[in-house]
């Protein structure tokens, strides 16, 4: 596949590889150059408010949470105080 570098240094990628690794306007790529060659890695760029969710030890938890799930380790309730008093046990 032959790209032509434009005005401003940029370049067009083809419909093909949006549609193979499914890009859409406004993602993000990281850039770096190997051997000679650019390399475009599309990466995804988390809001700093939302950091804390996909931090390690916040993930160990997430998939902890879903394993007692689905074994079905887990309490309902049917109000707010009956929660609180489930969880003041």
């Amino acid at each position: 596949m032959l790209l032509q570098l434009r005005q401003r240094s940029q370049i067009t990628l083809p419909n093909e590889v949006l549609k193979q690794l499914n890009l859409k306007a406004g993602d993000n790529f990281e850039v770096r150059v190997e051997n000679d060659e650019i390399v475009l890695k599309p990466v995804l760029v988390i809001d700093r408010k939302q950091a804390w969710f996909w931090g390690n030890s916040w993930q160990v938890g997430e998939k902890e949470a879903d394993e007692d799930f689905k074994a079905g380790r887990f309490e309902t309730a049917e109000s707010v105080d009956e929660l609180m008093k489930k969880l003041g046990e």
